[in-house]
């Protein structure tokens, strides 16, 4: 009773959190004409509601895909569906075809704010309190409420779902599918993966680990028994979950082929997240490679798009092969955790139309190993969070993010004493030291050296947050602030990158990981 009445604190205290942050600002509030992202799952309640299926994803005199078009998969459509029925009992002035355009009050804005607490409620937090109480590592020693209130305060995702708006339901989804594989039913998983994914494209994200993991283990269990069956169970379990999601649409192959043209507009280029440039997006600040490289290089001037992607599929392949190649030769559930890290890191950093929110893609599979590397987790989780303050102060979300990241900082450094986890035990990198101790004379300084450079960047975030927001830029140089951020926390990915790449290569113990036979 005692864990459960003290989980019980941690998420009503999350849920607080969550409430006080909804009570400001969202995306594009009062800035027409485009608005922002809450426009945006507005506008898909009322295409969705008033129109045929069959006119969702086509452009139409009552369906103008440049004013926010449908650009998600099925699932998304359908839950916009859903809160769409709800939203024409409550008032039907919301989801008034055309006229409802760029609507807001404040009881529509409490109803929007209600369906993302109800996703939370129902997907994303009831996986975080299962996961917590399903750790069983031997290096976890922490109480579930504990794991599970740093999990919860994580201000990255908070920020965006219930400040800048969004629904949590694919990330929540995907973690019910880690709970799934966590407890070896590896359909159930795929059916939580697969869902995940139709609700949105960027869970490709972590769709290479779940197949490499899932792969390995039917290679173990041996591909002339066992395993055979087991991987004909998991490809008739996702070909039967992608066709009950697509059912409305696989009767015409028009429909498909539009469908997938609105989530893969290659066209856009290798910046355009999103179709507009509009101004709560900011998608040439982002803190991946290919706009930091941008700031010496205008890579959108010198190769055309169609090399851009090319270029940039072989650079997130070839980051992310080591990891996958480790995990299906030696599948285990740590290396599957710190899988979905690396893999999603290479995605963000690498891959084609990357948007800033993407980097929650990221932080949540890095908070499923708090537990185990709280230092670096914690000290990733807020990066993460900077890298996401253009977009939060286009929001006017300054305050919320002034105040629950140093907040998130306290809760782990209270938790988990991260200041005294920094010795290359305490990182998972004792094998890589132990090679390394012949040859570099500082290692054993490690310790110290890894604490100064965690203040340094610390200092140094807090710095350009202050700036970001009390200092105008210079005239010759209006993004000066933007760009610092990105190129900041792109240097910090690209060595976090590193990190979990070690952690996995030098992973020959697979500790506290039962045997897959």
């Amino acid at each position: 009773m005692e864990k459960w009445s003290l989980m019980s604190i941690s998420v009503l205290l999350a849920l607080t959190v969550r409430w006080a942050v909804s009570l400001g600002s969202y995306s594009g509030a009062g800035k027409p004409p485009m608005y922002g992202d809450y426009e945006a799952q507005r506008h898909w309640q009322e295409i969705t509601y008033n129109l045929p299926i069959r006119q969702w994803y086509f452009n139409t005199s009552d369906n103008n895909l440049l004013y926010w078009g449908l650009d998600y998969p099925p699932l998304t459509a359908y839950h916009s569906f859903v809160c769409a029925y709800i939203a024409k009992f409550i008032n039907p002035d919301w989801v008034a075809l055309h006229t409802s355009r760029g609507y807001e009050s404040q009881p529509h804005k409490l109803f929007m704010r209600t369906t993302v607490f109800v996703a939370d409620l129902l997907v994303y937090i009831p996986a975080v309190i299962l996961y917590c109480f399903s750790l069983k590592e031997t290096s976890a020693k922490k109480k579930a409420s504990t794991c599970a209130l740093c999990i919860l305060l994580y201000p990255g995702l908070i920020l965006i779902d219930h400040g800048h708006f969004q629904y949590p339901l694919s990330l929540g989804l995907a973690l019910w599918a880690v709970l799934c594989l966590s407890h070896d039913w590896d359909l159930l998983g795929s059916v939580a993966f697969c869902l995940a994914l139709n609700y949105k494209q960027m869970e490709l994200y972590h769709s290479l680990p779940f197949f490499c993991y899932l792969l390995g283990k039917c290679f173990k269990k041996g591909l002339k028994g066992k395993g055979l069956v087991l991987l004909a169970k998991l490809a008739g379990t996702v070909l039967l979950s992608f066709a009950a999601c697509w059912l409305p649409f696989v009767t015409d192959v028009e429909q498909i082929m539009q469908v997938l043209r609105r989530l893969f507009p290659i066209d856009r280029g290798l910046f355009e997240a999103c179709m507009f440039s509009s101004p709560t997006h900011c998608p040439d600040k982002v803190a991946n490679i290919w706009c930091s490289l941008s700031v010496l290089i205008k890579i959108k001037n010198v190769i055309s798009p169609r090399t851009q992607l090319k270029l940039s599929f072989a650079v997130t392949f070839l980051s992310l092969l080591p990891a996958c190649i480790k995990l299906t030769v030696q599948p285990s559930l740590r290396g599957f955790k710190f899988a979905l890290v690396s893999c999603a890191l290479s995605f963000f950093l690498f891959s084609f139309q990357v948007h800033e929110k993407s980097i929650l893609l990221v932080s949540v599979p890095v908070c499923l190993v708090i537990n185990e590397i709280p230092f670096m987790a914690t000290w990733f989780l807020l990066v993460s969070t900077f890298s996401l303050l253009p977009l939060l102060l286009k929001d006017g979300l300054l305050l919320p993010y002034a105040v629950t990241t140093p907040a998130f900082l306290a809760v782990c450094l209270a938790s988990f004493s991260i200041l005294e986890k920094t010795s290359a035990e305490d990182l998972q990198l004792k094998a890589f030291s132990l090679s390394l101790k012949a040859y570099v004379s500082w290692f054993k300084s490690f310790p110290r050296i890894v604490r100064s450079l965690f203040l340094l960047s610390l200092s140094l975030m807090g710095a350009l947050s202050v700036l970001s927001a009390a200092a105008p830029p210079p005239q010759r140089l209006p993004d000066l602030f933007p760009v610092a951020v990105a190129v900041v926390s792109c240097l910090h990915f690209l060595l976090f990158l590193l990190y979990f790449n070690v952690l996995i290569l030098w992973d020959s113990k697979n500790r506290g990981q039962k045997k897959i036979s």
